[in-house]
């Protein structure tokens, strides 16, 4: 089964006048849908812009797996456990909250942040918050303490790339346009997949995919 949703249907979120605009593809917040919870491991996966100066101040999290995508600009991070960087784009950065951290995320740059930050649920509760940063993530990222692995893909034009055979895909568009089964997509969409195999994504112009794939739907 193949669910297509459109950067258009993302629920707005965020504080635009603070330069924060948020696009949630899952519950959120006070965005709720009782159809539209998670998938598979996935709780959460946001695309932000942060202007300038903007950004989110020191708030908590928990029981939590937090993979961090840096599309534009440059987004810095400090938390309770000691850690200060700045993510670029093409580094991923993998925040497990476990039983507790704090951080905070701000764009203190001059140049727009654009990134994809996407919440995934652990296998098993409490533990130590750890960090890591991939510098220039080669193209795929295990989370085994989610049962997942990220898969990063930047084809060229007219270039395809065979999907792994999984429970469960997520694909999320970053830049660019492609296409999928026959769908074309475009920066912002996503598509879900279950029980699907011999999927290719064909790209029609230089483009940027995020795809995810996962133990159980």
């Amino acid at each position: 089964m193949i669910r297509i949703q459109r950067a258009g249907e993302r629920y707005p979120g965020g504080d635009p006048e603070a330069g924060v605009e948020t696009r949630h593809a899952l519950s959120f917040g006070p965005y709720y849908d009782p159809d539209n919870l998670r998938f598979g491991p996935l709780l959460a996966v946001n695309e932000e812009r942060l202007a300038p100066g903007a950004g989110f101040g020191e708030h908590p999290h928990s029981h939590t797996e937090i993979v961090t995508w840096v599309a534009e600009g440059e987004l810095t991070h400090r938390d309770s456990a000691g850690h200060r960087t700045t993510v670029r784009p093409g580094d991923l950065q993998h925040l497990s909250s476990a039983a507790g951290v704090r951080h905070t995320e701000r764009n203190d740059g001059a140049a727009p942040l654009v990134f994809v930050q996407m919440w995934l649920a652990p296998r098993e509760p409490g533990g130590e918050p750890s960090y890591e940063l991939v510098r220039e993530l080669p193209g795929r990222y295990a989370l085994p303490a989610a049962g997942a692995v990220l898969h990063v893909h930047r084809p060229a034009a007219g270039e395809e790339v065979p999907l792994p055979d999984a429970a469960a895909l997520y694909v999320h568009v970053v830049r660019g346009r492609v296409a999928l089964g026959g769908t074309a997509l475009a920066a912002g969409d996503a598509v879900r997949a279950t029980g699907e195999r011999g999927l290719v994504l064909a790209a029609a112009d230089p483009a940027e995919v995020l795809v995810w794939e996962c133990a159980a739907p």
